[in-house]
């Protein structure tokens, strides 16, 4: 009896290749979620005068930090 091959005992199968491959894809698409979530923050905060960060209790060199929480807490 011939054995048929099936796309489940195909190697890339066995080890997982289909699995870490769309893990991959997952974690890049989390990255540059997270990336345009920090720019959006950064360029709205930056867009703001000296006197509106006073007024948030926020210091022009905080902003960094800021857009960086904010885009991983999204």
């Amino acid at each position: 009896m011939a054995h048929a091959i099936t796309h489940l005992d195909s190697p890339f199968h066995r080890f997982g290749l289909v699995a870490r491959v769309r893990g991959l894809v997952a974690r890049i698409a989390d990255a540059i979620a997270e990336h345009r979530a920090y720019r959006s923050v950064l360029e709205e905060l930056n867009s703001l005068t000296d006197r509106e960060l006073a007024d948030l209790g926020l210091h022009r060199a905080s902003i960094a930090g800021i857009a960086r929480e904010a885009a991983r807490t999204r």
